[in-house]
């Protein structure tokens, strides 16, 4: 079940900070597919064709998504990707790419030193990574006679509706994307002011 609304970056942010003389530079990014997360991680590996270690987590979606993934990248495992999703996790923010690029400074960390090392980099390029609220949305295409125009504009302006596109011809056809959280009121009370002489159809969601 998608959640009606969660946080999300609002755009790319990152950080950098040094461990035993091991440099850690923070990165995070919108990410609301799998390909967009990995996009960035390639893009991230290409400029930093030196480091030792391109370490990852993201949630592709919702905090609730099953579309999640990490890496160690080399690390001993469990100690860098693994850390950086339950960071991530315990956010509780969605569409989220996480990467942390090391350079290693000839010192070991150890294998807690090691978690702790990648779970403050997350941690710390979350604290003031500028972030905006998202709103679960769905699509309705509404059809109806002229004579429920007005009532329809007017009963918009009270919910939370994005791209409205109208159509006029024999009848209006309008494209809009609603609140989730609102959809099953609105559809109510659109059935009430127009005597259900509407046609209310799903084109699709996003």
């Amino acid at each position: 079940m998608r959640l009606p609304s969660y946080q999300v970056p609002a755009k790319k942010y990152q950080i950098e900070q040094e461990v035993k003389r091991s440099k850690f530079l923070s990165f995070a990014a919108p990410a609301v597919s799998r390909k967009e997360a990995e996009d960035f991680i390639r893009t991230l590996r290409k400029q930093h064709p030196h480091a030792n270690h391109v370490c990852w987590a993201y949630i592709a979606g919702a905090p609730n998504t099953t579309i999640r993934s990490m890496s160690d990248d080399g690390e001993p495992s469990g100690t860098a990707g693994m850390p950086m999703l339950k960071v991530l996790e315990y956010s509780g923010y969605g569409d989220i790419v996480v990467v942390v690029v090391r350079y290693f400074g000839g010192t070991k960390l150890g294998t807690g030193g090691l978690q702790r090392a990648y779970s403050d980099a997350v941690a710390l390029v979350l604290t003031d990574l500028p972030m905006k609220l998202k709103v679960a949305r769905t699509t309705l295409l509404l059809t109806y006679d002229y004579t429920h125009d007005g009532n329809i504009s007017r009963l918009l302006e009270r919910y939370d509706v994005q791209d409205i596109k109208p159509n006029y011809a024999q009848q209006v056809t309008l494209s809009i994307a609603i609140a989730r959280s609102e959809l099953s009121t609105f559809k109510t009370e659109l059935t009430n002011i127009t005597a259900g002489n509407v046609v209310c159809s799903l084109p699709g969601t996003d």
